[in-house]
């Protein structure tokens, strides 16, 4: 076996021409768009304008609606399960609260429940692998909160509202600013260890398209650190866990009202019917639908299940015509291709440079703005491309040792100093290669500030969600939102749990959905949600030239 050791000579050379060039960079950098400016970059550069990536979905409560043309394949395709294959009165688990999804959102959800009066033996967690392979895992960055003097909620809403185009839902925006300040606290309380100066104070950083430094992260291990507490307060209380038993459908009443899912056991291929007074959607993202055909950093079973299974019920989704591609996804070598950079290595200074070692972009720009920005370059001929055929610039991670001083990198980049190492890369003596990859659903299944979706009984936090975001998330607002409303959802889903009574059980929205086909005259040739993502075949192939 071949073992990749550092970069190739042709890189080296490109390498040089930005040491040679790294004063004058950092002496000189370059200015901030304006808002003209990042449209036209976007319109011309960013995969949510690119012809072809996007269609009409022809059937459902969203008719019409342009979505991505991943996501209305599966939207478009029969339901996985038949109702004849389904007893419904055969109950598995009778509960009280369903969270299907054991990431950040549903533990956090499962936390505030239980502090809300929800006894622990009636609430079930029920995910598709084990308890916390999410994404909110592997998050590095950190999480945004105004808690500062010289920085406020409002201050926050703005960017938030402004970072999403200005197309937010300004009640959802306003509850994950106000929110942020108490969920820092909370986690002190768990034990969360937060980077801080020698003041005890906590070190915080800037992120792309903020006006204050107001980033709380835990080395570039932000995530992790995060679900080792909220996860371990979830096992310390004995919150029941279903794991490998992913919710494939949701079962209604004849009230109209989502009263629990159906699961299957990956292990044993068995049905569960799962009884529920109410259910909390937190199942998180679709990034290994790929879509566009790029790499993701996303966890293996981001497969947008929520989605479909919301949708098949009657829930109204929002904002799927837009994707968060993360402007730093590695690009060499190969077997990093798309697995994420943090932000923070800009956030402490680094710079976006091209093949020779100019900067193009200003490195803090909002993350659709910046990712546009890094295709432009490649497209026009000034990027890097691999000895695989991966496009991609330089990340002048070197200049965070002058800036900060030496072992800077090593101590508040943790994680990426191991990652590179393990392939004879020093990111403190030499730049990163990057090219964005697709990282964040930025749309979702449309809920209010009490996290309440269309559907009587149905909640839902977290990736999954529409709304919060608008048509971009800004750095550190995706580990604040699993944290600001699956604490909304665990609180209003124990409120409604004390009114709910349960009707007869029916999975007849399913049989209906799929008439709606035959009447669209739609021929499905799979069925959804998928579960797990499809890497046979072509799907094995780096989709490197594709996005070139």
């Amino acid at each position: 076996m071949t073992v990749i050791e550092g970069y190739p000579d042709y890189m080296l050379k490109s390498i040089k021409l930005c040491e040679e060039k790294r004063e004058k960079n950092m002496a000189q950098p370059v200015k901030p768009m304006s808002m003209k400016a990042r449209e036209e970059m976007l319109k011309k550069y960013h995969p949510d304008y690119m012809e072809g990536t996007k269609r009409e979905l022809r059937v459902g409560k969203d008719k019409g609606m342009l979505l991505y043309n991943g996501i209305v394949d599966l939207l478009e395709s029969k339901t996985v399960i038949d109702p004849k294959d389904i007893d419904l009165s055969k109950i598995d688990y009778d509960v009280d609260l369903l969270i299907i999804g054991g990431g950040g959102a549903g533990t956090v959800a499962a936390l505030f429940a239980y502090e809300s009066g929800v006894p622990k033996d009636r609430i079930l967690i029920v995910t598709k692998l084990r308890h916390g392979d999410a994404n909110s895992m592997m998050a590095q960055g950190g999480i945004q909160a105004a808690d500062r003097p010289e920085d406020s909620p409002a201050l926050h809403y703005l960017d938030i509202y402004g970072g999403g185009h200005f197309t937010n839902k300004p009640e959802l925006a306003r509850a994950l600013a106000l929110d942020a300040p108490g969920i820092i606290n909370w986690h002190e309380q768990l034990g969360v260890m937060y980077d801080r100066h020698e003041n005890g104070e906590f070190q915080e950083l800037s992120g792309g398209g903020t006006c204050r430094n107001r980033m709380h992260s835990c080395k570039d291990y932000s995530g992790m650190e995060m679900m080792r507490n909220i996860r371990d307060q979830a096992r310390n209380l004995e919150i029941p866990v279903l794991e490998f038993c992913p919710v494939a459908e949701l079962i209604m009443d004849d009230k109209g009202q989502i009263v629990g899912g159906v699961a299957f056991n990956l292990e044993t291929f068995e049905y569960y019917v799962i009884r529920a007074k109410a259910t909390i959607l937190a199942t998180g993202g679709s990034g290994r639908l790929h879509l566009a055909n790029y790499p993701t950093t996303n966890h293996y079973g981001a497969t947008g299940d929520g989605l479909i299974m919301a949708y098949h019920a009657g829930a109204n989704l929002l904002d799927l015509d837009t994707i968060q591609i993360h402007p730093t996804g590695d690009a060499y070598p190969e077997p990093l291709v798309g697995i994420l950079s943090t932000e923070k290595i800009r956030g402490l200074g680094a710079i976006p440079l091209n093949k020779n070692g100019d900067p193009f972009v200003f490195p803090l720009e909002p993350r659709d703005v910046e990712s546009a920005a890094l295709i432009k370059e490649c497209k026009e001929g000034r990027g890097i491309v691999t000895p695989t055929g991966m496009p991609g610039v330089w990340l002048d991670t070197p200049m965070i040792e002058i800036i900060h001083g030496e072992g800077t990198i090593e101590t508040k980049l943790a994680g990426e100093v191991r990652k590179f190492k393990r392939f004879g890369i020093d990111m403190a003596k030499q730049p990163i290669l990057v090219y964005p990859t697709l990282h964040y659903q930025n749309g979702g299944v449309e809920i209010n500030e009490k996290t309440e979706t269309i559907l009587p009984g149905l909640f839902a936090a977290g990736e999954v969600t529409g709304g919060v975001h608008g048509k971009n998330r800004l750095m550190g607002n995706s580990l604040l939102d699993f944290n600001v409303f699956g604490r909304r959802a665990g609180i209003y889903a124990a409120k409604y749990i004390k009114k709910a009574k349960i009707g007869k059980l029916t999975l007849s929205h399913l049989d209906k959905f799929n008439k709606m086909l035959e009447q669209a005259n739609i021929k499905p040739i799979k069925s959804a949600p998928i579960i797990l993502p499809e890497y046979r075949g072509e799907m094995a192939i780096s989709r490197a030239l594709d996005i070139f």
